[in-house]
């Protein structure tokens, strides 16, 4: 590991973490559906949209466009309110999805003085809850849009996913040469972020 003087970086440590697969065991979007509206209509929804998936998995057709129509297929025309408390009842239901020696990194982190943020292509409605009670972490997720209290089905940002995910950061901390950057990933999604960082480590959870 290159030797680095704290006192060289004002803003101090920045540790940031993809959520799905690198803190967590499984894809958290599916995992909501099924929570959500049940088996059947899980299994309903995947045969639906399998094909399409197929197509998105081979880099046939766009990640984002693939997620935003599952989305809405699932979620379009609820109350954002109505949203809101099931994402919070998943993540507290569902605490066992997150990996323990992940959760025991960002209560170093924390406890260490550094600055935690989760950069994640899941949304951010279901993903800030699994941190309630950790302190001070920032989630950056995807943002859906909403229209008078109930949801469009549509993205109200760019899929958090790739080079976006370093492009959220940077809104975030634009002053990159302020901070040392410490970067987890486990996917083709991370690796523009993990190239990002100063220090980054793959799959180190598992």
């Amino acid at each position: 590991m290159e030797e680095f003087n704290i006192k060289d970086y004002p803003l101090g440590q920045i540790h940031a973490f993809d959520f799905d697969g690198t803190l967590t065991r499984r894809d958290t979007l599916l995992e909501f559906i099924r929570f959500a509206k049940g088996n059947k209509a899980f299994l309903l929804c995947f045969l639906r949209f399998s094909p399409l998936l197929v197509l998105m998995k081979m880099g046939l057709y766009p990640n984002w466009k693939a997620k935003q129509r599952v989305f809405s297929y699932c979620f379009k025309g609820m109350p954002v309110a109505g949203f809101n408390a099931l994402c919070r009842r998943f993540a507290k239901e569902k605490a066992g999805l997150m990996r323990p020696k992940g959760v025991n990194k960002i209560r170093e982190v924390l406890a260490g003085g550094g600055k935690v943020v989760i950069i994640s292509a899941s949304i951010d409605n279901w993903v800030e809850p699994f941190f309630d009670g950790m302190g001070d972490v920032y989630v950056l997720g995807t943002m859906v849009d909403e229209r008078e209290g109930v949801l469009t089905g549509r993205f109200l940002t760019k899929n958090c996913y790739g080079e976006e995910k370093v492009n959220r950061l940077l809104q975030l901390f634009p002053e990159r040469t302020q901070y040392r950057l410490t970067a987890y990933g486990d996917s083709r999604g991370d690796l523009q972020l993990l190239d990002f960082a100063d220090e980054s480590h793959y799959r180190p959870f598992r």
